[in-house]
């Protein structure tokens, strides 16, 4: 038995850890921390987990901690894990972080985009865990930097058409919508029910933090000397979870809808959390709910020589607590299905 803590256990994605490590045949949870929410029970928090989590959170203790897992996620806000995650690794434990802190492999990029990297040298260590591409990487790691939600939804329909040169690179345009608890749990205007209910919005439109991830990510298997940079514009939308994200692409030559098909489903064909869709439909948000799959879709644009891309992730699953348990089960040889195995909601 596998024995796991949360640590910020209280937030959107940690509570979604619980969530889904306290269905896990293999789990056993032995610590969950809070620093708002220290000496409550996590079921009073969240009375949804009453009978199922009624652990009381504490205070986190590096050593308290150690002494009682053997997994630890670090579901917290970018830069308190890079003060933490040295200590645990020294410790030998393995570390899924949620954060963007160990998620770069140029600390110049993460700078560019955060702040100044205390822990530098883990970067070389950690590996990015975008399961369907790096699962080889993953079951040799210690320690994990779990992909953001818009990344996770962008790269999983370019990475194959772009290692396999189906694409102008050059030409990518990524158009993404996020539920608001995309936002976190922490108070926010923008994110308050008046200022989002009726209301559909762009944000931080082509300076995103997660734009550095996905630039870095797809330069780097696009291959030697190439340098990605996509144009990309998330969007707020009225529902509390969900990610919808649409690319376009021009296609490098006169490329079949056939060959583009096979692509993706060669590259996925061992994938079981990649799920392509038949007959020409496209994904939608309603479909993937509370579960660790991602839906793909594509049309070609032929009078205009381009193909559109169209993927839906349940951003707090697939795009954040679902694909950390994904890495968590790959790293200690498990069945990287075990305890992911939800049926979607069919409403």
């Amino acid at each position: 038995m596998i024995r796991a803590g949360v640590i910020g256990a209280t937030g959107y994605a940690g509570a979604e850890l619980v969530r889904i490590l306290t269905g896990h045949p293999d789990v056993e949870i032995t610590m969950l921390t809070s620093r708002q929410y220290a000496d409550v029970r996590f079921s009073d928090i969240y009375p949804a987990f009453t009978g199922h989590a009624d652990m009381i959170c504490q205070t986190f203790d590096p050593g308290r901690t150690c002494d009682a897992c053997d997994v630890i996620f670090t579901a917290l806000p970018h830069k308190i894990p890079m003060s933490i995650v040295p200590d645990l690794i020294e410790k030998g434990k393995k570390v899924i972080d949620l954060s963007a802190d160990f998620r770069f492999s140029n600390v110049e990029n993460y700078e560019s985009s955060y702040q100044p990297h205390s822990a530098k040298d883990l970067l070389k260590k950690a590996v990015y865990g975008l399961c369907e591409v790096y699962h080889e990487k993953i079951k040799t790691s210690d320690l994990i930097g779990n992909p953001g939600c818009y990344p996770t939804s962008t790269l999983l329909p370019l990475i194959p058409l772009i290692k396999k040169n189906m694409i102008d690179c050059k030409t990518i345009i990524v158009d993404s919508k996020s539920g608001t608890s995309g936002a976190g749990r922490s108070l926010s205007l923008g994110a308050h029910y008046c200022e989002v209910t009726e209301s559909f919005k762009a944000y931080k439109v082509a300076q995103h933090r997660h734009n550095p991830e996905m630039n870095e990510v797809l330069s780097r298997e696009a291959g030697p000397g190439k340098n990605v940079s996509i144009t990309f514009v998330p969007h707020l939308v009225p529902m509390s979870r969900g990610m919808l994200t649409t690319t376009y692409a021009s296609l490098a030559g006169d490329i079949s809808d056939e060959s583009l098909r096979a692509c993706l489903e060669s590259f996925y064909k061992d994938r079981p959390f990649v799920r392509l869709c038949r007959d020409g439909k496209v994904p939608d948000t309603r479909n993937v709910r509370g579960t660790n799959y991602c839906d793909i879709g594509f049309k070609t644009d032929r009078v205009n020589g381009r193909v559109i891309l169209i993927s839906a992730i349940d951003n707090l699953v697939k795009g954040a607590a679902g694909q950390a348990v994904q890495n968590m089960n790959i790293m200690t040889g498990l069945d990287e299905t075990r305890g992911l195995l939800q049926v979607p909601y069919p409403l």
